[in-house]
């Protein structure tokens, strides 16, 4: 499971001393502690679909905080924040292209017949995610429906 690899991780992160990546992981441990707690999951544990929607909010969070301390001129803290996404992104799967997902939404909107206006958007985006998992950026996908949708 995901969630026992990223223990694995950790504790070899602070044998070696990487400081970066035991303060990363650490944040990603907390984050999933959260969610099993309100999850009622505690014993349990969270599937790997679970820690994998954690993962991609903790990598969206730290790209949107880069992209703030680079509009406010800190680089050293957005290449920090960089650094910590690069890390959490080695345990997401390969992001999809925007070619690919493309492709994906003209078979699906050629499968359902769907018409283009505003009532096939959130139907023909929920089928593409449903099909690409965590491989793709929610934002790309409906973008790229609204365009196909003439939107």
């Amino acid at each position: 499971m995901l969630e026992q690899k990223l223990e694995q991780d950790l504790k070899t992160a602070l044998l070696a001393r990487d400081e970066l990546r035991v303060t990363t992981l650490r944040g990603i441990k907390s984050s999933l502690l959260n969610l099993k707690i309100s999850a009622g999951k505690r014993e349990s544990g969270l599937s790997d679909n679970e820690v994998l929607q954690i993962l991609s909010k903790e990598a969206k969070k730290r790209q949107e905080s880069a992209d703030m301390y680079v509009l406010g001129a800190d680089q050293a803290r957005a290449d920090k924040e960089l650094t910590e996404k690069a890390i959490i992104d080695a345990y997401l799967p390969a992001q999809l292209s925007e070619s690919e997902i493309s492709n994906l939404i003209d078979e699906i909107l050629t499968a359902s017949g769907a018409t283009p206006d505003k009532s096939a958007m959130g139907p023909t985006i929920a089928a593409v995610k449903a099909k690409v998992g965590g491989s793709a950026d929610g934002g790309l996908i409906a973008r790229l429906v609204k365009e196909k949708l003439g939107l």
